[in-house]
């Protein structure tokens, strides 16, 4: 009789491990029962066999399921990340915060700067995966999302629980703050987040507009201040002085077209060249509300008629990427 049909003859033992929630010992505990009295195992030798495959099944499920909860990106990780596109980041110093962690026990923030398209999400959403790795909890989420379910929350009065919950993160990572719309109930959250986490538990912030520019974001300027002191009191910056990486593959893009006509590839150096539509598809290479030198988001203006205005006078509002076209 095989190894399986012996324990599923016996059948008390696989209803135990069942009730004990040891899956892993249950599939592997007839084989190596056989490997042991073929081989004369001591009874501790089995048992630390049986409990290894259980311990590491159970550590590869819970990184998966870390990693599914972590709004991160499968495909933003440090080993895909383009140093050379970024000269005032120090790999070295980067890897330092990815392997050596112990920084999250202290509530140091991470806040990165740059102009949209330099990588900052992509950079920290590779030390999130990595922080995954060494057993730490990552949330990746938009600023403005995480804002309105604070907001939701606090209607409901349960703002305190909610806060708790996001406790649970060592690390929260908050993409495009610059875009929170200037409100009072939506910004007030965003600081008592801000405020809860101070030197407990760590924030990641990626932002378009340096400090200068937060009064934007926060309608109180005082409440603005308090904000950048307790970020800034125990943070790693990272300012992000590099180009577009839209603007490159834009670039590449239409090298790649002029190599196929055989003509000299145009320098991509303006909004208009970024928009202009494709001679074969009619596209433009990237859409205005990508562009990061869009200056317009469409809405009512002064008159209450429908156009353009300004993002300046938009209150921060939200750049929408376009539909999807059907292909």
């Amino acid at each position: 009789m095989s190894a399986t049909g012996k324990l599923n003859a016996d059948g008390r033992l696989g209803v135990m491990l069942t009730e004990l929630r040891l899956p892993t010992i249950k599939r592997f505990a007839a084989e190596l029962c056989d490997q042991s009295d073929g081989e004369g195992w001591p009874a501790r030798q089995l048992l630390e066999q049986l409990f290894e495959h259980e311990m590491t099944e159970r550590e590869m499920r819970r990184f998966e399921r870390h990693r599914a909860a972590s709004g991160l990106s499968s495909d933003k990780r440090l080993s895909s990340f383009d140093f050379s596109t970024v000269p005032a980041i120090s790999r070295a110093r980067i890897m330092a915060l990815a392997e050596g962690h112990e920084w999250l026990d202290r509530g140091v923030n991470l806040l990165a700067f740059g102009a949209p398209g330099s990588g900052k999400s992509h950079l920290l959403s590779g030390i999130g995966h990595a922080l995954i790795d060494a057993g730490r909890r990552v949330l990746f989420t938009r600023c403005s999302d995480l804002v309105q379910r604070l907001q939701a929350a606090r209607r409901d009065l349960r703002l305190p629980q909610e806060l708790a919950k996001l406790d649970r993160f060592d690390l929260l990572i908050l993409d495009d703050l610059s875009y929170v719309r200037r409100d009072q109930a939506e910004t007030s959250v965003l600081f008592e987040l801000i405020a809860e986490r101070y030197e407990r538990k760590s924030i990641g912030i990626t932002a378009n507009t340096p400090f200068s520019q937060w009064g934007e974001v926060f309608v109180d300027p005082a409440m603005t201040l308090a904000a950048i002191d307790r970020l800034v009191h125990h943070a790693t910056i990272l300012e992000m002085n590099a180009a577009s990486y839209r603007r490159r593959a834009a670039q590449e893009t239409q090298t790649r077209h002029a190599r196929a006509k055989n003509e000299p590839a145009a320098a991509v150096d303006s909004v208009d060249e970024l928009l202009k539509p494709d001679a074969t598809t009619g596209e433009g290479l990237i859409h205005p509300a990508h562009s990061t030198a869009a200056t317009t988001i469409s809405g009512k203006n002064d008159d209450g008629k429908e156009g353009m205005q300004p993002v300046s006078e938009s209150r921060g509002r939200i750049l929408q990427p376009p539909p999807k076209r059907p292909r």
